[in-house]
């Protein structure tokens, strides 16, 4: 989407007499765009004059194409700078320009990470994304999906340039972690104009006055054949990716609806319900694959990004120069799309979804600006799974917008019990325990699942750590009921969670996602880096959030750490409508360990703080089971 569009003499003209940002500001105004912080609006003021003086020095055409704060179809992204023309053979080319304002002193390198560097962003040190990684993923998603740069071709060329960084501290943009981006994307730092001048030259020597960006801007969407190839090649042979029984059914349902949508422009909407372990977010990626294999433009949606990142890694495999992870994007992409812009939406883990969209403060409801973007959206559900106060996602709310939007709606579960060693049973029992749901019918025999509670943390996490070791992905989570106090840096050495002896960090970020990243059997996860995902173990520490009391279960929102958002605003609804608040606060805890109670595969190990709360789990665990919390540790 073109917010700015002019020629390299007009935007020369704009910058000479402050017309630039009032020009941006009109442009975003007239797309129906948010204009953004006080913050972005003088990295304008203060960027293009940079620009200006490159722009002003060089001897590419005044005719050449420019384009500021060009948005990026299907993702809340927006390049800062495109030049657009041709060169001596004619050949169409285009330089997407990535700006920035840092300085060397407060940039140092993340070397265990990918593309990921850290600075100075909003008043302190923060993790980032990488300027050279910026510019290429900009790219590769346009040479991805945009049709004529595809046909036509066009020649894109991303560069970064920073120009108040010092060139002293070049080494640290330039680590060796970041070396396959920054072979690939030029990086200009201060006082180097002359040398991004020469290499805008080099590109272009005939101006298309703004006529290749114009018709990238007006392309349809359509996955390129290269898109198409890698990702279906990593999905073959993949047993991981193999659809059963009503998985197959549901599969099938969504290619024939979107199939139907393409035919006859009818909007249409596919709510599927699943529980823990049905194979929601594998049918999710299947579907993801064989739209794209039918040239249709899709994506994976997931409010949450854990799921996005581990399956984004299984996909990719050893891939290390192509990635895919804009076929993977978040909730909050979609406020500001044009209806139908997109084939087809899959929305993962729909019951997580919120109102606002928090993109500029932007968005008015995350479900129905999904609806909106595609002709043919998918929403898998699971209402038992909310464990979050902003959570909204509901069938009903589903089948409200989706009505207003005129769609059709198609409905289809997923019974297929494929974690908690295949029994529906223990889902049941747990949902009875944990007061969700009462059981019809008294369980008469043990349940075929590995459930044990454990008399103290320690134990259960050297259970789950010999689990691991023999070669079963197993981890150790727990309720948010201890501060996270690392500010986001990884210090093994920082204790987190502290249960008499027992001591260990909440979830470290590392280059992998945390569920399967090596080292994080040595942790401890919560909701927000499990949901969604499977182990074939899970140890469940259940916090003083869940109490037993009187002979009942009772919920304490004030026993979640200060950190968890998930809880946030619960006081303020306390007070005004104590009722409603009690009745979330039961729903979201419950839900909470529920959701990480059905985690494991073939096992859930369990230990509570209460001690009240340890007898009533061990008294109703020797219900279903005749096993005992001994664990025989590999030699």
């Amino acid at each position: 989407m073109l917010v700015y569009e002019n020629t390299k003499a007009g935007l020369l003209d704009d910058v000479l007499n402050d017309r630039l940002v009032a020009e941006i500001k009109k442009g975003h105004a007239d797309q129906g765009l948010a204009v953004g912080s006080d913050s972005e609006v003088r990295s304008w003021e203060n960027s293009f004059q940079y620009v200006y003086k490159v722009l002003a020095s060089s001897d590419i055409p005044d005719d050449a194409g420019i384009a500021v704060e060009f948005k990026i179809p299907l993702t809340s992204r927006r390049v800062d700078l495109i030049i657009s023309g041709y060169d001596e053979a004619g050949n169409a080319n285009a330089i997407i320009v990535e700006l920035k304002q840092w300085e060397g002193e407060s940039t140092q390198a993340v070397a265990h990470k990918d593309g990921i560097i850290e600075t100075y962003l909003g008043n302190d040190i923060r993790e980032t994304t990488h300027p050279c990684y910026q510019a290429w993923s900009y790219t590769q998603f346009l040479e991805d999906f945009n049709q004529y740069i595809q046909e036509t071709p066009v020649d894109l060329h991303p560069i970064a340039y920073l120009h108040n960084y010092e060139p002293e501290a070049r080494e640290e943009l330039e680590h060796e972690a970041y070396q396959q981006y920054t072979d690939e994307v030029p990086l200009f730092l201060r006082g180097e104009v002359a040398q991004l001048s020469a290499f805008l030259e080099s590109k272009i020597q005939v101006g298309d006055g703004g006529e290749i960006l114009q018709n990238i801007d007006a392309s349809p969407l359509t996955p390129s054949k290269s898109l198409q190839d890698a990702i279906l090649e990593m999905l073959e042979g993949n047993n991981e990716f193999t659809l059963i029984d009503s998985q197959k059914v549901v599969y099938e349902k969504a290619l024939e609806l979107a199939a139907q949508s393409q035919q006859d422009d009818q909007k249409r909407v596919l709510i599927v319900e699943g529980g823990p372990g049905t194979g929601k977010t594998v049918v999710a990626i299947n579907i993801l694959v064989e739209l794209l294999q039918q040239d249709l433009t899709a994506q994976y949606v997931s409010k949450n990004s854990a799921p996005r990142d581990v399956y984004e890694q299984k996909l990719r495999g050893d891939m290390l120069v192509k990635d895919i992870n804009h076929l993977f994007t978040g909730a909050g992409s979609y406020v500001d799309e044009e209806p139908n812009t997109l084939d087809a939406l899959i929305a993962d883990e729909a019951h997580r979804l919120n109102e606002k969209s928090n993109f500029f403060g932007h968005g008015e409801n995350q479900i129905m600006e999904i609806i909106n973007a595609a002709q043919f959206s998918v929403f898998f559900i699971d209402e038992t799974q909310r464990v979050h106060i902003k959570d909204i996602g509901s069938i009903d709310e589903i089948e409200k917008h989706a009505a207003e939007l005129g769609a059709e709606v198609t409905k289809r579960s997923l019974t297929s019990q494929l974690r908690c060693a295949g029994s529906e049973d223990y889902i049941d029992w747990l949902e009875d325990v944990l007061d969700i749901r009462e059981l019809a019918v008294p369980m008469e025999e043990d349940v075929k699942y590995d459930v044990r509670v454990f008399d103290s943390p320690q134990e259960l996490h050297d259970a789950i750590e010999a689990r691991n070791e023999d070669g079963r992905l197993s981890r150790v989570v727990a309720g948010y009921c201890w501060d996270w106090e690392k500010e986001s840096k990884p210090d093994a050495e920082s204790m987190d969670i502290t249960i008499g002896d027992y001591e260990r960090s909440w979830n470290l970020e590392a280059n992998d996602p945390w569920a399967i990243a090596e080292g994080s059997v040595d942790q401890v996860g919560c909701i927000h880096t499990s949901q969604g995902l499977e182990f074939d173990y899970v140890g469940v520490i259940i916090g003083d959030d869940l109490r037993y009391e009187d002979g009942e279960l009772v919920t304490d929102h004030e026993a979640r750490a200060s950190a968890d958002r998930s809880v946030h605003g619960m006081k303020k609804m306390t007070k005004e409508r104590p009722d409603d608040a009690r009745e979330l606060a039961d729903e979201i805890i419950k839900n909470t360990y529920r959701t990480l109670m059905t985690r494991g595969m073939k096992g859930c190990y369990i230990y509570c703080c209460d001690d009240d709360l340890q007898e009533y789990m061990r008294s109703r665990v020797a219900e279903i089971t005749s096993g005992d919390a001994t664990v025989e540790l590999p030699q």
